[in-house]
């Protein structure tokens, strides 16, 4: 399964971005999905998962602005973010719950007035 991660940019504190991943090569319907993200100098840290069902779960710092949801008719995930923070800034990932698929290049979100 090949990952494409897209939809980042530069955006103000407090406004919104909607991330998109594009998988390719397998359908990844039966996968619990994620997005993660890797800040300057951090470890990379999942933010949100949704499984197959459309159960999804969120880290603390995330909950009440971001959602994440998924087509799998289209195999795209993707994540809604709002009320963007500084701490946000990040490269965002998509990838399984396990994070055992090959890592695509992320896209970058720079949350900056």
């Amino acid at each position: 399964v090949q990952l494409q991660a897209s939809g980042g940019g530069l955006v103000q504190p407090g406004g919104s971005l909607r991330l998109s991943c594009a998988a390719s090569g397998s359908p990844i319907s039966l996968d619990a999905m994620a997005w993660y993200r890797q800040a300057p100098g951090k470890r990379r840290e999942l933010v949100a998962l949704i499984d197959r069902r459309g159960t999804t779960e969120y880290v603390d710092s995330v909950k009440g602005r971001f959602t994440i949801s998924r087509d799998n008719a289209k195999n795209m995930v993707y994540l809604q973010m709002n009320g963007l923070k500084s701490g946000d800034t990040a490269v965002y990932f998509c990838n399984n719950m396990l994070g055992t698929l090959a890592w695509g290049q992320g896209t970058l979100v720079t949350v900056s007035s």
